[in-house]
């Protein structure tokens, strides 16, 4: 193995037992309690408080003699200080004594210069945002990375700043890798620099071309981009403009443009084309394949024969809807137990959850949620998920103020002063509700299944139009559960049921 020192003299000066950790490591300097490693030293001098000797609000990378407590560096005896050299903030200091936030600040001056030594005035509120960031090493360590690369944040700062490229929406669809330059592209519309858009939109408008380009028949091309314009698009379109989309909304727009081009390379294989399209032909098709590709493909042939790109007098086989088993009350409430004592389970899982189990409520809005949707009455605490707010009861009502005071993606400036009750880590974006979905069913909770079950046992205690106007379900939605349940008004107690209690 290589040495990185070159004698033995060079090691016993950069090399030391860290008095804190143990280990041997580069120094990082020489504390009162011994020499230090750097990552020792950097935890140390990221910990601020009350200093317990002083009584002020200080960076504490000191130890108290005896009990080991954290204490400031005037009160642990420090010779050196950490104040940054401008602002004069106590913390760990970079090159020229300045603290990361004004190291950031002069690496953001620097990329975002449009070449006449000043930031870009449009990018001015993307800069601001960045620097207010709670941890700043997030920021210089994301400007950092993949140096070279075609996703270095640095590099595109530096086009952006000097007009390469365009402050639109539509350039931004056109570049790679598609991850960094969404990332990129709602820090801009958080900041205001960027109208806003929906990001499930523009990810499919970001998809299309590459796609369109992995075809090789042009005439397959010229079909697919015609039913992506004036079919899928306008329809997720429809759908922002009248509720949120979320993303097996954007999955199942992209496997319809998929599943159409599959079916017009079949149909090549078969001499045909979508023009001379037989009745035979659609239903080989559909005996091939599984359901939901058949529900795809209806979506492409539906509107080839409204646009007569092939014979209207062709006959699409109707679909069939199958359903997920129920889950039982018995399991239900087991699992409510298991998110309510295992603390194990990440807060954000065990709320997310209890939402579900409790209140039967769908990921898509379970998400939507904000911190100003739960409501305090004195001791009281409310969830506002329809009219008027649902009672919280304990444990959930701590579990849930305990919850908000620790959320997850709070330290950088994706969503530095988020409401939402679960930020994602996507600027101004909540938590993804199928990612959510994927690791409540690692901890066993089906969420289709859970929010069914839910529901259904509130129709057993509740009148339909009193659960729907609770939970925030439309009232024939509760009416219809309530039928499939063989329910009936004959199995509630008579009085007064017109508003809820």
């Amino acid at each position: 193995m290589t040495r990185t020192y070159a004698n033995d003299e060079q090691y016993e000066r950069w090399y030391a037992e860290c008095c804190r950790c143990g280990r041997c490591g580069p120094k990082s300097g020489r504390w009162p309690d011994g020499y230090i490693c750097r990552n020792c030293a950097d935890r140390a001098l990221r910990t601020r408080g009350t200093c317990p000797e002083c009584s002020q609000d200080r960076t504490l990378p000191g130890r108290r003699c005896g009990d080991g407590v954290a204490v400031c560096t005037t009160c642990a005896g420090f010779s050196q200080t950490f104040d940054c050299s401008r602002c004069g903030f106590e913390g760990k200091l970079l090159g020229g004594r300045l603290c990361e936030r004004c190291t950031l600040s002069d690496r953001l001056t620097v990329v975002l210069d449009d070449s006449t030594g000043r930031i870009r005035p449009e990018l001015t509120p993307l800069f601001d945002l960045l620097v207010a960031m709670e941890r700043p090493a997030s920021g210089l360590a994301w400007l950092a990375m993949r140096p070279g690369h075609l996703g270095n944040a640095s590099a595109l700062l530096q086009r952006l700043a000097r007009g390469q490229i365009p402050l639109t929406h539509d350039a931004f669809h056109e570049l790679q890798p598609w991850r960094t330059i969404a990332h990129l592209e709602e820090l801009l519309v958080t900041s205001n620099v960027l109208p806003a858009a929906d990001k499930y939109i523009c990810s499919f408008q970001r998809w299309l071309p590459g796609h369109l380009a992995s075809i090789a028949n042009p005439e397959h091309v010229k079909t697919i981009r015609l039913f992506a314009t004036w079919r899928v698009l306008p329809a997720l379109r429809k759908r922002a403009e009248r509720s949120n989309i979320t993303p097996s909304v954007r999955r199942n727009a992209a496997d319809q443009i998929k599943y159409a081009t599959a079916f017009l390379i079949w149909l090549d294989k078969c001499d045909r084309t979508l023009a001379s399209c037989r009745q035979s032909d659609i239903d080989a098709w559909y005996a091939e394949n599984t359901e939901y590709t058949r529900a795809q493909v209806r979506t492409f042939l539906t509107w080839a024969m409204q646009s007569r790109q092939c014979s209207r007098s062709l006959s699409l086989p109707a679909g069939k809807i199958s359903r997920q088993a129920p889950m039982t009350e018995d399991e239900r409430l087991a699992a409510l137990r298991h998110l309510l004592l295992d603390a194990d389970v990440p807060p954000l899982l065990r709320v997310a959850g209890i939402i579900v189990l409790l209140y039967a409520q769908p990921l898509t809005r379970v998400v939507q949620l904000t911190v100003d949707d739960l409501l305090r009455d004195g001791e009281a605490v409310f969830l506002r998920l329809g009219d008027p707010p649902s009672p919280v009861p304990e444990p959930i009502a701590s579990l849930l103020l305990n919850y908000i005071a620790t959320r997850d993606n709070m330290n950088t400036a994706t969503n530095r002063a988020s409401r939402w009750l679960f930020p994602g880590r996507r600027s101004g974006q909540p938590c993804r509700p199928d990612h959510l979905s994927a690791l409540l069913r690692e901890i066993g909770i089906p969420v289709a299944a859970a929010c069914g079950a839910a529901i259904r046992q509130q129709l057993l205690e509740m009148p339909a139009p009193v659960v729907a106007d609770a939970l925030g379900y439309h009232d024939k939605t509760t009416a219809r559960l309530l039928r499939e349940g063989g329910g009936g008004w004959n199995r509630y107690a008579a009085g007064e049921h017109g508003t809820s209690p």
